[in-house]
């Protein structure tokens, strides 16, 4: 059971393009949850959840990261939220085309906000500059060899004025001094996610893969890794393979593909 101080509202959001109608873009607020994505996981175990559906927590306390991680988030400050997307026989093969499509669709709509220095810091961290400023989460739910619904959750800084204890971490806010609304960045977040999200069925993996690519932190770059073993060595990022390893050129000029906390970027 998930812990939910206060229900706030449903809310339907319409809005007109060039391109479309976004007339189906339906948010629960929640004044604090535990985690938006146990919240839309568990409500989709006992519903038939709507493509799309948004859940976004005022306050979260208990946030999720990759493998278990925790995502620290300031009440008010922070946007965390949860998207659903249903899917119809996306092979479980091409699961790497959600995290290149959401992580495309985060960096183009703070693009757009003129937030400096972005990029993907592999596997689903946003940066600006060299700090962390976003990080995604995806959970797959699966049939039998396919992939039919995705549980999206996105943990944004925005106006969060002092993140001094985690050094390696920043806002919006401090990287233009500019406060934002978050319901408009909620918004077009969500907006983008969706577009990026329909591409999928038509779009083969390797364009989605060569944009990631295009925006990888450090890619081309002499840097510092550490393996789980805690030694270091050198080696150049030269991008990701189809199923989301890292992909690295070490010294004596071999190429080895590393998946998740089996390698960590010092920088």
């Amino acid at each position: 059971m998930h812990k939910v101080i206060t229900f706030l509202f449903l809310e339907t959001l319409c809005e007109r393009n060039i391109n479309t109608i976004f007339c189906d873009l339906k948010i629960i607020k929640l004044s604090a949850i535990d985690s938006t994505n146990s919240y839309l996981k568990e409500l989709s175990k006992g519903y038939a959840v709507e493509d799309g559906l948004v859940v976004v927590a005022a306050r979260q306390t208990h946030g999720r990261g990759q493998m278990g991680s925790q995502w620290l988030s300031q009440a008010s400050k922070s946007l965390t939220f949860s998207m659903f997307k249903r899917f119809e026989d996306l092979p479980a093969r091409d699961a790497e085309k959600v995290l290149f499509a959401v992580s495309l669709a985060t960096k183009e709509t703070l693009e757009r906000l003129n937030i400096p220095g972005l990029s993907i810091k592999w596997p689903n961290d946003i940066l600006s500059y060299n700090k962390k400023i976003g990080g995604i989460l995806i959970e797959n739910q699966l049939q039998g060899s396919n992939i039919v619904g995705s549980i999206i959750g996105l943990g944004l800084n925005v106006n969060n004025e002092d993140l001094s204890e985690l050094p390696q971490a920043s806002s919006l806010y401090l990287s233009t001094g500019k406060t934002y609304d978050l319901d408009t960045i909620l918004r077009d977040l969500a907006k983008e996610m969706q577009l990026q999200l329909q591409l999928i069925a038509t779009t083969p993996l390797e364009t989605f893969q060569k944009k990631y690519e295009d925006s990888m932190f450090r890619r081309g770059k002499v840097s510092v890794f550490e393996d789980a073993f805690r030694n270091r060595f050198n080696g150049i990022i030269l991008g990701v393979s189809s199923q989301g390893k890292l992909k690295i050129s070490l010294e004596d000029d071999s190429v080895k593909e590393f998946g998740l906390k089996e390698i960590k970027l010092l920088f």
